[in-house]
């Protein structure tokens, strides 16, 4: 699966990007003034082959949640039985992300990719995908309960992580299967952003120091501590930046892997991703060292109070359409951006030409 999905990422249209930057001059507004809208229009067009491109809609934000063995070298202050009491707040609609994706009349998706402990309701996956913006879904894929720690080994195999990547895939192919036009990453996972900051230090060549943040605010010692153990792990392992895969087995989560996987499978149905935090762009990294031709799929919703999340994006050319001091994950901040990314789409299929409204030009 994953071979094939890779094969069927192609680059951006050239043509279709021409002629939305031609289309665009001749819009009712002076050249170049929607800013940043004007050439996200442009990539969205080159994705999908056309000019314009289609409306981004119905969203699907799916949740890939994991736990993760480094939480023994006490690197969060959070309880790791949060993960899987979160994905019970997800399903009853009352965290942050199901008040957002209500607002935008998103669905939410949650994987169980590699939760430790027992789900407190009982499993909701059966049939295919519904895109119901009122009634959030579980799927339980869970490769295993949670990674090894991977400050003493490896996190994962490298037969696992790809089982993350292929469920992925799967999801991504099943939202869009199901109508979706924009897919948006979300995260779960207590201590995810210890395996995230080793990710992006790998793949980007910065010190630990510099792709380490304090996730959900940890205090002075314990992030010390934190970019001790990134360090070692990167040190210990070597992961090699050509080899995705290994990657993601060495450093990574079960949720990173399964995002990778989700990117290359929008990439591969030529249909946007919309990234939320740190989580999302480490792996967006990943995906990019498979295909980076799936590149042209991404749009940075947000920039991440992480500092890593700014090392990322700067390493994939994207930058991100809003900065608000975000760190909450779920897929909050891409969810915010989501209007943003409808509004330049909507633009090109909107707005009259100077000819059509007998408007004079300059």
């Amino acid at each position: 699966m994953l071979e094939t999905t890779i094969a069927a990422i192609r680059p951006a249209d050239e043509a279709a990007m021409a002629a939305a930057r031609e289309l665009h001059g001749r819009l009712t507004k002076p050249a170049g003034s929607l800013g940043a809208l004007e050439e996200l229009s442009v990539r969205l067009a080159g994705l999908a082959g056309a000019c314009p491109p289609p409306l981004p809609e119905p969203a699907a934000v799916a949740i890939f949640a994991g736990d993760h063995g480094v939480h023994a070298q006490g690197v969060s202050p959070w309880p790791q039985e949060v993960t899987a009491q979160m994905i019970g707040n997800f399903l009853a609609g009352g965290a942050v992300v199901n008040a957002f994706a209500r607002q935008a009349g998103a669905s939410v998706t949650v994987v169980d990719v590699g939760v430790a402990t027992p789900l407190p309701t009982d499993p909701a996956v059966a049939g295919p995908a519904v895109l119901d913006p009122a009634v959030p879904r579980l799927v339980v894929a869970s490769v295993r309960r949670g990674t090894r720690d991977l400050a003493v080994t490896a996190a994962l195999t490298r037969d696992e992580a790809l089982a993350a990547v292929q469920t992925g895939i799967r999801i991504a192919d099943e939202l869009i299967d199901a109508g979706a036009g924009i897919l948006l990453t979300g995260d779960m996972g207590i201590g995810n952003t210890t395996p995230a900051a080793a990710l992006i230090a790998a793949f980007t060549g910065v010190d630990a120091l510099d792709a380490t943040g304090r996730g959900t605010g940890v205090d002075d010692p314990t992030y010390a501590h934190k970019v001790a153990v990134v360090r070692a792990a990167l040190a210990r392992h070597t992961p090699d930046p050509t080899d995705p895969l290994g990657v993601l087995a060495a450093v990574g989560g079960l949720e990173h892997a399964a995002l990778a996987g989700l990117i290359l499978g929008a990439a591969a149905r030529r249909t946007p991703v919309l990234l939320d935090g740190v989580i999302a762009v480490s792996a967006a990294l990943a995906a990019a060292a498979f295909a980076p031709d799936a590149v042209s799929a991404m749009v940075a919703g947000h920039r991440s109070a992480e500092p890593g999340a700014t090392v990322a994006l700067r390493h994939l050319g994207l930058d991100p359409l809003i900065d608000l001091g975000l760190r909450l994950g779920e897929g909050t901040g891409a969810l915010l951006a989501l209007p943003v990314v409808t509004g330049a789409v909507r633009v090109l299929h909107e707005v009259a030409t100077f000819d059509s409204a007998g408007v004079a030009e300059k």
